[in-house]
Formats: C-alpha cells, sequence, structure tokens
C-alpha cells in the first residue's frame, strides 16, 4: 500500500480585544509564494524535533514578535484537504491563543506585515484554507467566551 507524503505545519490564531473589549484577529501578509500579499495566518513548518505546539509558539513569535505560552494555546483542529496548499500535501494542526489585549505586532521572517483586524471586519478571503480555519477557532473562542 502506498502512503502519501506530506509536510507538517501549525497556524495560530490569535485572538485580542481592543480599547474597546471588541475581539481582533492577528493576521499577517505573506511575503512570499504562494499567495504572497495576501492576508493569512501566522504559522509554518515544523522543524525535526518539534512538537505542534512548540512550532506554532515559535512560528508566530518569529513572523509577529508576539509571544504566548503553551498553556494558553487550545487546539481548533487538524486540517489535511488534499489540495490546501499549492506546494503540495501539508497536513496543519491549528491552535487559538487567547490574549488579555493587543500586544504590538510587527511582520518579520517571512510576513510583510502583521496587524490586528476587528472580527467584525474580517476579510473573508485568506491565504490557503486560513478562512475555515479562522471559522473554527471564532466558534472555539465564542464556546469558551460562555
Amino acid at each position: 500500500m502506498k502512503t502519501a507524503n506530506a509536510n507538517i505545519t501549525a497556524d495560530m490564531v490569535v485572538i485580542g480585544h481592543d480599547p474597546t473589549g471588541l475581539p481582533s484577529v492577528l493576521l499577517i501578509e505573506r511575503g512570499h509564494a504562494p499567495f504572497a500579499g495576501h492576508l493569512a495566518l501566522p504559522g509554518g513548518y515544523v522543524e525535526p524535533g518539534e512538537t505542534f505546539l512548540q512550532a506554532a509558539v515559535r512560528e508566530l513569535a518569529e513572523e509577529t514578535g508576539v509571544t504566548v505560552t503553551p498553556d494558553r494555546l487550545h487546539q481548533v483542529g487538524i486540517y489535511d484537504t488534499p489540495d490546501r496548499d499549492p506546494r503540495g500535501r501539508v497536513v496543519s494542526v491549528a491552535f487559538l491563543a487567547i490574549v488579555p489585549d493587543r500586544p504590538i505586532a510587527v511582520g518579520a521572517d517571512d510576513a510583510v506585515m502583521a496587524r490586528w483586524v476587528r472580527i467584525d471586519t474580517l476579510p473573508t478571503a485568506l491565504a490557503f484554507d486560513h478562512a475555515a480555519v479562522l471559522a473554527d477557532a471564532l466558534d472555539l473562542f465564542t464556546a469558551l467566551s460562555r
């Protein structure tokens, strides 16, 4: 039986609150293909010896300068649709972090910029399948906020 080879990644959905208490999501603008110039969730490849959780925390810090501790993360889901990434088969585990405010975020590494976007003004199109990941994370956020 032949098995599919896949790359593994971790994605982060970070929700903070603006000064009026409205929730916002931290998004990056991708600096490289595929989807250069498009908004996306922070995230990237899991390095050798890392867990998905460790990769999520590292990628968030590398791409935005925002740090979170692993104990604050909630797993959103596993995303493995075969064509979710045009570069090939990529399986991702997404995590949600809820922060009390909106820490300063600066685009770095392969992110041209990072910015907070209020959830009532989120774009409908994001890179990869990140709109679906974000929708699932917002459902989890709502459930955790009750």
